[in-house]
This record gives structure tokens, sequence and C-alpha cells, in this order.
């Protein structure tokens, strides 16, 4: 009995892990044969052995979270075999005794490449390097061997941001973090936008909890009311589209948390401002030579019935995104003059649009042209990472970024041909879009007829003739206008060629003329050059011998002072140590922060992208010069910083502010009338005892918009602050906003 008692558990977990792989095999996208199952099956047997002493954080045996990617991959994801099988096995490399040869030998080339790829990105997600951005650049790369690699982390990636509760609140900012940086815009330029909308709502969870919360709730509240709203709004479709003798679904769906708290944000409203809180889908059946024609009568039915709004027509039918995705969006006035958005998509469409990547290849073979988008853009990230020594890793990250989720412009050669751009891309991104040797030797460009620079901003609809000559060469200005990472690449690399060139030259005069100077060129002398003229390396000093800048005068001048030169930095050594001793007793008394796990006093530096003040939830920022930054945590670039250099972020902690005061903000708007500024500053000064900074208020048409900066102990006096301008006849909104 005792033996049988202990045994349970086990017997339990193994029906459990039966039950979740039985699962698994039932929801896959593809039709698996008797080898596919047979392979997975393998896999499985095998990442159970791998595993079996292994347990998560929450207690539970390590091999449901393979099962769990696994299930993923295959159902939302909708991979095959290969790429189950490889879901599975995903962490045996990293974290077992097998090893790749193992995998190789049991499993085959392909499926050990897929591994290999895994395994890379997880060791690199585990390290602490100089600049995490780098990580993600080399995790970029794996693009270039195969993009089931990406899929699977983003599977691997989504099943921990589902169980991220068990992890400490420090792991569970960098994952989300992390997570709404890199792996949500990756999900998005994949076509997974049911996985990108979870992986941004789980971030914003994390990361900005009271908001998430805050606006879950609202919507939860709000559930029965906009369920009957939409029944109606279906209702009246509905008859029509069946008397047109069309086959179809409708469904509603509530706007994810994190649109709606993005369109707070961008538009500077409430909730309740927020029009558009739910879409209607609109799914019908059709073959591939009816789809655009079935699609436009369906337009044509529901703007019959609703005044559709012309600004917001969205016609990705006639031109699919780069992702891939078709739809045609309308935003029309339903019952109750309220705004709703209907997206009209055959179920071809809906399948790409919730599946992706998988999909595409599924229909590949008989849609040739639309769907060659997304080995279209993969073949550009792979240009893009050829040229990747060009870019340091931050600057690289945030372009690749940007290309992950600009929205597009749809723009023509002379000849007509279609090429896709990112909205604000100028004629220059347009040249070497075509060509780099195009884009190298571009003058200036002909749009629609008429003659621009390179700076020009193209529009969708413009056709644009590129004016060459082979006397032009890349400049430095032309990286101020060009937008896309090719462009911004190809001419970093010309820059630095040309650069290099220089630089060499000035290398060689720089040795005659220290030898000149009587000074023998070494290391040594090259590291006192770059200190002396504040250059960041060698390469900058001989470049700048060559262009003349550092000459003659500016070279004697090094040597004279170079003898005395370690005197120099002894003369500093003792002040660094004295700030500890002569600020010690004054700063206990004026310090409000402290920081790290020991709650420690340190010298710091409020950071001016977000002005925190007492009160506010803050980290800190070790910065390579000027020390400790303190951010709010709902600073703009609060995710950056934790996503690329999470290892110098630093808990940070308010203990006392009655002794300081802070800057903070204030943005007022509202109906203009006589006496409203005396109002405004006797209820800030007068009342509340407040120093009004600076007062900047505009009028145009009888509103006022305003900017008021204040200095205040803390928090709690500020929204008292908020509170009572809100009670001032004709103001409409006040809030506090982030300096410029």
């Amino acid at each position: 009995m005792a033996e049988e008692k202990i045994l349970d558990p086990i017997e339990k977990e193994n029906q459990e892990i039966s039950r979740r792989y039985k699962d698994m095999l039932q929801h896959t996208y593809q039709t698996l044969t008797k080898d596919d199952k047979k392979l997975i099956r393998k896999a499985f047997d095998l990442a159970v052995d791998a595993h079996k002493d292994q347990r998560r954080k929450t207690g539970e045996p390590y091999i449901f979270h393979p099962i769990e990617v696994a299930k993923i991959v295959a159902d939302e994801i909708g991979l095959g075999a290969t790429s189950i099988a490889a879901a599975l096995m995903h962490d045996v490399v990293e974290d077992t005794d097998y090893t790749l040869e193992d995998i190789k030998e049991i499993f085959g080339e392909k499926i050990a490449r897929i591994i290999d790829g895994l395994t890379k990105i997880s060791v690199l997600n585990k390290q602490d390097v100089s600049i995490q951005s780098e990580n993600y650049k080399k995790l970029l790369l794996t693009l270039s061997e195969d993009v089931r690699v990406i899929l699977i982390k983003i599977a691997d990636r989504l099943h921990n941001m589902r169980t991220l509760e068990s992890m400490n609140e420090d792991k569970q900012l960098k994952i989300a973090s992390e997570t709404i940086f890199i792996y949500a815009p990756l999900a998005h330029r994949m076509g997974l936008y049911n996985i990108k909308s979870e992986l941004e709502d789980l971030s914003l969870k994390y990361t900005k909890p009271e908001e998430y919360y805050s606006i879950e709730r609202k919507l939860q509240e709000s559930d029965k009311e906009r369920e009957q709203y939409i029944a109606d709004f279906k209702k009246i479709i509905q008859e029509k589209l069946e008397e047109e003798g069309l086959e179809f679904d409708i469904k509603g769906r509530s706007k994810s948390v994190f649109s709606i708290h993005r369109k707070m944000q961008t538009q500077h409203v409430s909730f309740e401002e927020v029009y558009d809180k739910f879409a209607i889908r609109i799914i019908y059946r059709a073959d591939k030579k009816n789809e655009k024609f079935i699609a436009w009568k369906i337009y044509s039915v529901v703007t019959d019935i609703f005044r559709p709004n012309p600004k917001r027509l969205r016609d990705w039918i006639s031109q699919p995104k780069s992702t891939g995705y078709e739809s045609l969006h309308i935003t029309v006035m339903g019952p109750m003059a309220r705004w709703v958005e209907v997206q009209i998509r055959s179920e071809r469409m809906d399948e790409l649009a919730e599946r992706g990547v998988a999909a595409h290849y599924k229909y590949k073979e008989n849609y040739q042209v639309e769907d060659s988008k997304v080995d279209e853009w993969i073949s550009q990230v792979r240009e893009m990472l050829e040229n990747n020594e060009t870019q340091d890793a931050s600057e690289f990250i945030d372009n690749f970024k940007f290309n992950l989720y600009a929205k597009e412009i749809y723009v023509f050669t002379p000849k007509g041909d279609l090429f896709s751009l990112p909205k604000g891309a100028t004629s220059l991104d347009f040249a070497y879009a075509i060509h780099s040797n195009i884009g190298d030797t571009c003058l200036g460009a002909k749009v629609n007829g008429k003659l621009y620079p390179l700076s020009h901003e193209l529009q969708s609809g413009d056709q644009i003739e590129i004016i060459t000559s082979p006397n032009q060469k890349p400049k430095p200005d032309w990286l101020e206008f060009a937008t896309t990472s090719k462009a911004r690449s190809k001419i970093k690399a010309s820059l630095n060629a040309a650069r290099r060139a220089t630089s060499e030259e000035g290398k060689e005069i720089l040795i005659r003329k220290l030898r000149h100077l009587k000074v023998d060129f070494s290391e040594s002398v090259v590291n006192d050059l770059v200190n002396f003229f504040k250059t960041k390396t060698s390469q900058d000093v001989f470049y700048k011998v060559a262009t003349g800048e550092i000459d003659n005068k500016s070279l004697r001048k090094f040597v004279e002072r170079r003898s005395g030169i370690t005197g120099f930095i002894n003369r500093f050594r003792p002040k660094a140590k004295t700030p500890t001793v002569t600020e010690e007793v004054p700063k206990q008394k004026l310090d409000s922060l402290v920081f790290g796990p020991d709650e420690e006093k340190l010298d710091y530096d409020l950071a001016s992208c977000c002005n925190p003040i007492a009160g506010d939830k803050v980290f800190g920022f070790v910065t390579v010069a000027k020390g400790i930054r303190v951010h709010k945590k709902d600073c703009p670039n609060a995710v950056s910083l934790q996503a690329n250099q999470a290892y110098r972020i630093i808990r940070a902690k308010w203990i006392d502010s009655s002794a300081q005061l802070y800057r903070a903000i204030l943005n007022i708007q509202g109906l203009d009338r006589i006496g409203l500024i005396n109002d405004i500053t006797k209820i800030i000064s007068s009342n509340l005892h407040v120093h009004i900074r600076s007062i900047n208020i505009s009028e145009e048409d009888g509103m006022f918009d305003g900017k008021i900066s204040v200095s205040v102990k803390n928090k709690s006096q500020l929204e008292k602050i908020l509170e009572e301008l809100k009670q001032i006849e004709g103001i409409q909104k006040v809030s506090r906003t982030f300096a410029n």
C-alpha cells in the first residue's frame, strides 16, 4: 500500500503527460501521415526521457512545456511534422545530456539544424552582454538558415508568456519587455496576427499592470451591451446578404486590450472616448475567380445600409500587405451613431490571416503571385543581415523593428512595376529598393513627372523615375532622410569603405609627422592620441589627420603635454572618491531614492524624457558615463531599455520627498474665455502654494491648448492640482504630459 501511494502522483503525472500529448496530436492544422506520427512519437519519447528529472518553476514536470510549445506549433501556427518534432525537442540539447550529434544521428540533418538554431537563441537569451540587441541580431541570422527556427521560438515565447506569473517581478518585466520589443513584431511580420495580439496583451499585463487591468475590467463591464450591439448589427447585414444568395459567416470580436491602450496613448483619449472597441468580420465562401468580385459586392451591400467613413477604407485585396495579409476594411456609422469597423475577407484570406506563414505555404502552389510576399520579405531580411556590420546592434534592431511594424505605401516605376515601401519612405529609399547601384549613383527623382530632391517623401500611387550619374557617390547627409534598412545599410557600407580608405592615408601621414616630432608610432601613443583628441577610435584619429582637422600645431601640443599625461590623470583620481565622503551627510537629508535589494543611497539624475516625481513607480538605469538615471516605469523609453539592456536596470524606490521639489508638466485643453489664465494661476499659486515655472497657452477658434510647468513636492500634491484645475469653468481636459 505504501509503495502504491508513492507511485500515485507519478502515475497521475504520466497520465496527464499522455493526455496532453494526445490532445496536441488531435489539434493539428496539417493532416499527419503515419510516418509523420511515427516521427513525432519518436521525438516525444526522446524528450520525455531527456527531461524526466526536470521541473518548471510552477512545480510541473518540465515536459509539459515542450508539449504545449508543440501544440502551438501544430495548431495555432500550423506547421508540419518536422517542426512539431523539433518543438518537442527544442530544449533537449541545451538543458539535458543529449548532444546535437545525438539528434543528428537519430533524426537527421534537417531537424538537427532547427534545434541547433533554437539552442543558439536560448543560450544568447541567458547571456548579459554589453548590448543585448546584439543577441537579436544573431537571433535574426537564424532566418537565413531556416524560418521554422523563428516560428518555433515565437511559440516557445508565447507559452512562456502564458505561464509568466510563476516568475519573480524582475524576470517578468525583462521577458515581457523583450517580448513587446522583438517577438510581437516578428509574429506580426510572419502574419500570425492572433499570436501577435496575445503577445502584446500579455506584455502589457506585466509592463503596465494597472493600465492593463483597468481596460480589461471596463471591457468586461460593457461585455453584455457590446454583445447585444454586435448581434443587432449582424442581424441587419445578414438579411441583406442572404437576399444576394451569398454563403458567409459573421463574427464579432472586441479589439485587444493592447490596441485600445495604444489608441488611448496616441490619441490622448480616455477608454470611453475610443470609438471602435470592436470589429465585425464577414467571412465569405468563394472560388479564386470570384473572390474580389464578391468582396466588393459585400462592401456595396454594407455601405447601402450604413454610411461609410471614406477616410477609413483599407483595400488590402487589390494590393495585399507585404506580410501576405488580404482583407477589405471599412468603418461605417452603425446603430446609435457608433462607428463600427467591418472586415470583409474570403475563407482563404481568413486562413492566411489566422495561420500566417503556414497557410501561405499551403496555398503557394495555386496563388504564387500574391503569396510570394513572405518569401520576398525573408529575402530582404537576409540581404539586411549580409550588411549588418555597417550598423551597431542597437541601431540595427531599431531599423529592423521599424521595418517589421511600419505601415506601407505602394508606388510605381516608369514602366508600371509596383513597389511596397514603409510609410515615410523617400525617393532615395525607392532608388535603393530598385537596386543598390541605382541608389549609390542617384542624383534626384521625377515624381509624377516633376523633379524633386532625393529627400522627397513619397505617397501611395506616385510614379517615380530615378535620375543617376556614374560620378555620384553616397553622402553622409543621405542618412538624415533614408528610412529603410536596406538604404541605410548600403549608404553606411559605402561611407565606411570611403572612410577606411581615408583613414589608411591618415595613418601613413601621422606616422611621418610623429617621426618628425621624434615620437615613435606605437599602440600606447595611439591610445594617448585617442584620449587627447577625445575620439572614439584610432580610426577617427587617422581620419582627422587625413582631413586636416588634426594639424601640425595640434600634434605639437599633444607631444608637449604627453609627458605630463600620467600626472594629469592622477590629479583626477582622488576626485572620483571625494563625492562619497563630502556629499554623504547632505545626501542623507536630500536623497529620496534608494536602489537595489539592499536599498542603498546612490548618486542619480532624473531622466528628462519622463521627469519622474516622488511617488511615481520608477527604475534606475546605469549609463556608461553619467551614473544612474531614474526613469518612470511607464516612460516611453522603458520597454526599449528593459528589452535591450536589462542587465543595466536596477530597482529604485522612493523613501522620502519632503525636502526636494520635482518638475511636472501639465497639459490643459478647453474653451477659451476672459480671465481663464488668472483663474488657473490663482488655483495653483495662491490656493495650493505651488511654484509655476512656466506657462504657455495658445488659442485657436475659441479653443485653447496649453502647457504649465510646476514644481511639486510629491505625486499627491500633483494629483490635487489636476483635480482642482478640472473644476475651472471651460477646462475640458487636464493631464500630466512628458517633457519634449
